[in-house]
């Protein structure tokens, strides 16, 4: 064969591979594609129960708040064992492990997993790191390797197949409350975008293929924010990359990590919402207890405090990040009141406090996710919430599975006809 149609052969195939990868479904990272916790087009019941629209479920090695994700028939998730399963049995810190699960989303079956032995030492298992454990960071894929972040044991990446490709030690310092990990890491072209907040108080950029650096951006201001970074797009078709940190959001460069603009925010503490962008404007919210939420223009340079601010408000969520429809956000706080405000202005439309919600401690720690109108609302204790995706307050419907007791704190993963929840204990598949 002539060098020429060689490599148009080679090219061929690759782009065939490329759009095959393309047409699977996916819900490839935390909060869906492109991190907006939305599936227009998905058909997912309402109601189930015990008895009802659960296609399967599978026990799980051990408990973990993070999210599952997807890649055409393979679904991932991570769990801990061996070291603060639950507070009646604490156990000992020498058998902490993270696991990474593979299993067919179609029928539950489990395809592979990983056991990975924690690099010690760990932050005790007290305070807030019993709220959540050991696996509050969700995977990430590209179809061609999926990526784990396992705090201060470090960042893993694996084929399709379950073999390891490397790993890579990003820090082992905690924050000055010890609350541990919780931002999931993303993808930006060849690299695998880490906010390493707790474990070296920096960001920094992955290559995918090798695990190489390629930057690093340390900041002592990166201390309590455990948010997963946002993908912004600009005008000029580039990205940015939009981290807030108590007290400030900041816009990057996510080919090199420079920091391109700051904004000063009231959004003080510990920061966990993800920012949401849309048509040029993003969106900020957290800070101890909810401390407002703010609107900023995209783009800029230094210090945009004065000149891209759109609107700042009272409104807000402290853990959970709020979906953004019609003009709306709609989110269910830390105390299980659904809110409602606008994205004109920030202002509030609705507050409602949900029926039945276990009190004690903070119910939601799950971010919602919309689908086909409904929103879907995942408590710790207190079953999922089905609230109509409009400005004036429905509750459609309350679902428990009564034999699972556990902490739900993970949020869902949707694909067309299902949606993937996780508890301490299990995960489940529910469709018709």
């Amino acid at each position: 064969m002539k060098q020429s149609a060689f490599v148009a052969a080679t090219i061929a195939v690759f782009l065939t591979i490329c759009i095959s990868l393309q047409a699977q479904e996916q819900w490839s990272r935390f909060r869906g594609p492109g991190g907006t916790g939305i599936h227009a087009t998905a058909k997912v019941p309402s109601s189930w129960s015990e008895t009802e629209n659960i296609r399967w479920k599978v026990k799980l090695p051990g408990p973990g708040s993070s999210s599952p994700i997807f890649y055409g028939d393979k679904l991932f998730v991570t769990c801990y064992s061996g070291y603060g399963e639950s507070q009646d049995n604490i156990g000992d810190m020498n058998e902490l492990a993270r696991h990474l699960i593979c299993v067919d989303r179609k029928t539950g079956k489990e395809l592979w997993s990983k056991k990975i032995a924690a690099k010690l030492p760990e932050d005790r298992y007290s305070g807030y790191i019993t709220e959540h454990g050991y696996a509050s960071n969700s995977p990430v894929t590209d179809g061609r390797a999926v990526y784990a972040f396992f705090a201060k044991t470090g960042v893993f990446a694996y084929d399709m197949g379950g073999k390891e490709l490397w790993n890579v030690h990003v820090g082992q310092e905690s924050a000055n409350r010890k609350w541990g990990s919780g931002a999931s890491p993303i993808l930006y072209k060849d690299t695998v975008i880490v906010n390493a907040s707790e474990e070296s108080k920096s960001i920094l950029a992955l290559n995918k293929e090798t695990g190489e650096q390629k930057w690093s951006q340390p900041a002592a201001s990166l201390e309590l924010a455990y948010t997963t970074p946002a993908l912004v797009d600009l005008d000029d078709k580039t990205q940015e990359l939009v981290i807030p940190v108590p007290g400030e959001v900041w816009g990057m460069n996510p080919d090199d990590g420079k920091l391109k603009w700051y904004c000063e925010t009231g959004l003080t503490g510990n920061i966990s919402p993800m920012a949401l962008s849309q048509d040029g404007t993003i969106f900020a919210f957290g800070g101890y207890r909810g401390s407002g939420s703010m609107a900023i223009k995209a783009g800029g340079s230094k210090d945009v405090t004065d000149t891209n601010v759109v609107w700042s408000s009272r409104e807000s969520s402290y853990v959970a990040t709020p979906v953004l429809h019609n003009g709306h956000f709609y989110w269910v706080d830390d105390r299980g009141i659904a809110h409602c405000s606008s994205a004109s202005d920030g202002s509030s439309v609705y507050r409602e406090r949900l029926p039945n919600v276990k009190s004690g401690g903070r119910p939601f720690y799950a971010s919602p996710v919309l689908v086909d109108g409904k929103l879907y609302c995942v408590s710790r204790w207190s079953g999922t919430f089905v609230i109509a995706a409009k400005p004036e307050f429905e509750l459609i419907s309350h679902n428990k599975i009564g034999s699972d007791e556990s902490d739900f704190s993970g949020t869902p993963a949707v694909a067309k006809d299902a949606m993937y929840l996780r508890s301490n204990s299990m995960l489940y598949c529910i469709g018709k």
